[in-house]
């Protein structure tokens, strides 16, 4: 265990504030769900159903910045800023790119993408006009994410606050208002809820854009360096950052067909796994966030050559998340009933199941929590991406789909049976975690001489 105080304190600078963006952002979430659940379960599927085919992009987004964070935060530790900025241009040019790209397969086909989560009329029909009018805010939501992902890296992290707490009073605001018709507002039900999201996403670019280029001092760049990136950086993005986002944009594909399984097993399965995962991710979220400081540490040790270091903190970061696990998962069991009793108006079949769903959940957690600190965060922030893409790929089609489908339709197994073989890799890649830091090959330094 690493015995200076800074090394904690730094940890928690940094993971601090992305707890409380992703806190406050999963209360967005789920303030969504209640109060679109509060309209029955054929709304909450059909949100939950669109939703999921978000996650896709929210997953590529992300993955693309999370890649980015490799090559800035060991830049980061060198102090070479023009390359950071050549890096940012990078991801901000492909995040722009995916969310055109979205947007615009959304609106030329938005049944078709849709009816592979779902075959059930009913919730298609309630889902398609939330579906195209959500779309419109993803790019804003890639542009603000490219930027918070850069400044999360160099050590700047306040402006997620200013963010998370705008966007918490726009859309839920907006949400009571235009959902249920407030204030004079026509009643618009889900299309409501879909609107809000368009508004706090644009407000929380605002922010962040007047954060990034006028208001912080540590990393001098202006909103030209959006655009460039030398060919050689372009290269190391390929062969280093960008088995990150490949390992997100995967894993979410596996979240699509994973999905469509549950999506053919009718409302109640749906409704109760969306109040099971809400509560999981509520959990999830501050081991996440553990793991974006853990990244950006491990990757400035790497970056500076101070590989003593870096071992030092990588066993450290191990340790207190096996205890952040058993935490988590004791909250989120202890938490379960209070949690489902939230969603008053859904069946109590519905609501029963996902008690079920929870507990199993709570249990698969103590391996998410250490494997994740072990692959997002140490071993992305060393330079070791592409062994976790294989790993995650190797698991997540080989073992977690198919395992899934058979347990859905060939063996007709008990609901939270599926619902197990759905995370059923949490219970083992922790193991692999562990011995992959037992030895050396994982950190790479992946930065350039000038």
């Amino acid at each position: 265990m690493v015995k200076d105080r800074s090394f904690y304190k730094a940890l928690l600078r940094l993971a601090a504030p992305a707890a409380f963006q992703g806190f406050i952002s999963l209360l967005v979430v789920q303030a969504d769900n209640v109060m679109v659940g509060s309209l029955g379960d054929i709304s909450l599927a059909s949100v939950a159903i669109s939703n999921s085919a978000t996650a896709f992009f929210i997953a590529a987004i992300t993955g693309m910045t999370s890649g980015s964070s490799v090559l800035i935060s060991q830049y980061w530790g060198r102090k070479d800023v023009p390359r950071i900025r050549q890096v940012f241009a990078i991801v901000a040019t492909l995040c722009t790119l995916i969310a055109i790209a979205s947007i615009i397969a959304i609106s030329v086909a938005p049944r078709f993408l849709l009816s592979r989560f779902t075959d059930a009329p009913d919730i298609l029909s309630a889902g398609l006009p939330y579906f195209r009018l959500v779309s419109l805010s993803y790019l804003p939501f890639a542009l603000s994410t490219a930027l918070i992902g850069m400044l999360r890296s160099v050590e700047i992290v306040n402006v997620t606050i200013y963010t998370t707490i705008a966007a918490l009073f726009v859309n839920i605001s907006l949400n009571w208002i235009l959902i249920f018709g407030k204030l004079g507002m026509p009643k618009l039900g889900v299309t409501g809820a879909a609107a809000a999201t368009i508004v706090s996403r644009a407000v929380e670019l605002g922010i962040v854009w007047w954060y990034t280029f006028y208001r912080q001092k540590n990393l001098p760049i202006r909103p030209r360096d959006l655009i460039g990136g030398e060919r050689a950086l372009w290269g190391d993005y390929a062969r280093y950052g960008l088995p990150v986002g490949i390992t997100d944009m995967q894993w979410a594909f596996v979240g699509v067909f994973k999905t469509a399984i549950i999506g053919r097993l009718g409302s109640t399965m749906i409704t109760a796994n969306t109040i099971a995962t809400g509560l999981m991710e509520l959990g999830r979220v501050f081991s996440s966030s553990l793991t974006i400081g853990a990244c950006v540490m491990i990757g400035v040790t790497v970056g500076a050559r101070d590989y003593k270091r870096t071992r030092e903190y990588s066993n450290t970061i191990q340790i207190l998340f096996v205890g952040v696990g058993l935490c988590i998962a004791a909250g989120v069991y202890l938490l379960r009933e209070p949690y489902a009793a939230l969603y008053g108006n859904v069946s109590d079949a519905a609501r029963s199941l996902s008690l079920r769903f929870i507990t199993i959940g709570a249990l698969t957690l103590i391996g998410t929590t250490y494997h994740a600190s072990c692959f997002v965060g140490i071993n992305r922030g060393a330079g070791d991406s592409r062994f976790v893409l294989i790993v995650d790929t190797i698991c997540g089609w080989l073992v977690v789909l198919p395992l899934s489908a058979l347990a859905a339709f060939v063996w007709r197994a008990p609901l939270p049976v599926v619902f197990l073989c759905l995370y059923c890799d949490q219970c083992f890649k922790w193991i692999i975690a562990f011995f992959r830091l037992r030895g050396n090959k994982w950190i790479r330094n992946v930065t350039r001489d000038a």
